[in-house]
């Protein structure tokens, strides 16, 4: 019995261990990032060694060493720096998505994630404003990505956009994408993504207002 007692932690205590918010460590937990189940009672329980796995990526680590401490207030939306995150497998693509969207008016920081996972890594550790996605990647692609967040109510109003070279028909076959996501086609359209952004970041000064 003592065996099994250690190998589980509460959500509140996972977050400790990785050194992030309770809320990142429930989006990990209900995302699958963290595996975790609940008890008869309703009480949700992490295993540890899902949280070693995190506290080993260099992902996790080089991510939570840049966040400001727990204490801080967290400033309010329109003071922050507006916030993409591209998730794409090819480097070089990354690359010019880094390029293009750091010459837009608004100049926003703009992240990356190689694959579905690292995405809703980093979408726990700092949510975007807007999320630009390709579908097929390695590991966890952009399907399952998609399936997940949209499972997620404090997500549900991020806005996303994909940005794939499938064809609608490539696209149903797996298993089509979450009512209400935009699908755009490659080659990259950097000006309708731009006009996208721009309407994003208007909105955080009317949080009312539902981008589309």
């Amino acid at each position: 019995m003592e065996h099994v007692q250690r190998a589980f932690c509460t959500t509140r205590r996972a977050a400790e261990l990785l050194g992030v918010s309770l809320r990142t460590a429930q989006l990990w937990s209900e995302s699958g990032v963290l595996e975790a189940w609940k008890t008869e009672g309703g009480h949700r329980r992490i295993s540890l060694e899902s949280v070693k796995r995190l506290l080993a990526d260099p992902k996790v680590i080089s991510q939570t060493e840049s966040m400001p401490p727990a204490s801080v207030p967290v400033r309010d939306d329109a003071d922050r720096p507006f916030s993409i995150l591209v998730v794409e497998d090819e480097a070089t693509l990354c690359l010019v998505y880094e390029l293009t969207l750091s010459r837009w008016p608004m100049q926003p920081q703009v992240m990356t994630a190689y694959d579905g996972y690292e995405a809703l890594l980093r979408v726990g550790l700092n949510r975007p404003d807007m999320l630009v996605t390709d579908l097929r990647m390695p590991g966890m692609n952009g399907f399952q990505m998609l399936r997940t967040l949209r499972k997620l109510h404090e997500l549900s109003d991020m806005k996303i956009v994909v940005v794939s070279g499938l064809s609608p028909d490539e696209i149903e076959d797996g298993g089509g994408i979450p009512e209400g996501i935009q699908v755009l086609p490659k080659p990259i359209p950097f000006d309708q993504l731009q006009e996208i952004a721009e309407r994003v970041a208007a909105s955080r000064h009317s949080p009312k207002i539902k981008v589309k």
